[in-house]
């Protein structure tokens, strides 16, 4: 049976925030990711490595903006000031990330597997359910969506931002162009409307849970020591569309392999009203976000908001 139909409405705000047509861009050169791929392809890792160090001090250096939201983000989960060369790490580890991922693109072999604790994970991908995925700008969860569509042969649609020069996201599609789709939030088409038909065709769905530019739907949880705003989108489209949440990260595990920490999944319970199943929501968005934290106490360069860390929110509120 396909999901109903999304309607419009006049006296609250849309459920995914309208985006715009021009395209930002990332950091740095637009030859940039040529650069490193034909630089990983030519140059041992010995030698390859220490010349991503050194690139990444002087990228760094170059980025002040990015540079302070940075160091205000390790100040809170370190719970100190931290140092130049912390700052550096943070950096460095986003860069690893990204050259794995142009390695991912250029047909490097590459596999996720589940961490203890994500049965739910595993019976979704054993089904023919469509699922919401949620995520988060963290370690190496942005291939988690591309293996869970590659690896286990699921239709995945990704919403993301179009960015002008993400050569990165444009070889990953190629790769996977079989599994994998997007849904481009700037683009000018309502994601709504995408979205369901993305679902109706049997896709899962995946969508960032951290950043609320696109989210017109945003609610405070505790992170980092503060109540912070988070997007709560994925939890107003598993109502619309009567799919389970499932939220997840990837980290780096054993040589070729990225270790997926997934929730249990959420599901909209039609005994309950509208407001009872969102307060289920909040407890099960604000257990992950805990498990995240757990996370970043192993290793705390894990997470990639290189932009003002969310917004705190006032305890009364």
């Amino acid at each position: 049976m396909n999901p109903p139909a999304p309607t419009a409405s006049t006296t609250s705000p849309p459920i995914v925030a309208p985006g715009y047509n021009r395209p930002p861009r990332n950091p740095g050169p637009s030859w940039g990711f040529g650069f490193l791929r034909l630089a990983d392809r030519l140059l041992p890792e010995w030698l390859y490595r220490p010349l991503r160090a050194a690139g990444t001090w002087v990228a760094m250096l170059g980025m002040h903006a990015q540079r302070a939201h940075s160091r205000a983000y390790l100040r809170a989960v370190l719970g100190r000031e931290p140092t130049s060369r912390e700052v550096f790490r943070h950096f460095f580890v986003f860069e690893e990330a990204l050259i794995l991922k142009l390695r991912v693109a250029g047909g490097h072999p590459h596999r996720g597997v589940l961490a203890a604790g994500s049965e739910d994970f595993q019976r979704i991908i054993q089904s023919d359910e469509p699922a919401l995925l949620g995520t988060f700008h963290f370690g190496h969860s942005d291939l988690t969506g591309f293996l869970f569509g590659g690896q286990e042969k699921r239709r995945v649609a990704l919403i993301r931002q179009r960015v002008g020069n993400s050569r990165d996201t444009d070889q990953l599609a190629k790769r996977f162009a079989g599994w994998v789709s997007f849904i481009w939030v700037n683009a000018g088409e309502n994601p709504l409307f995408a979205i369901k038909d993305a679902i109706a065709s049997g896709s899962s769905v995946a969508l960032t849970c951290d950043r609320i530019e696109f989210s017109a739907r945003s609610e405070a949880f505790t992170f980092l020591g503060a109540r912070r705003l988070f997007p709560f989108t994925i939890y107003h489209l598993a109502m619309i569309f009567q799919r389970p949440v499932l939220l997840s990260v990837g980290v780096p595990g054993g040589p070729g392999e990225t270790i997926v920490h997934s929730s249990p999944a959420w599901r909209p319970d039609p005994r309950l009203g509208r407001e009872e199943n969102f307060a289920l929501a909040r407890a099960h968005f604000q257990t992950f976000l805990s498990r995240i934290e757990d996370l970043l106490r192993t290793n705390p360069y894990w997470w990639f908001n290189f932009i003002e860390l969310n917004p705190e929110v006032p305890a009364a509120c």
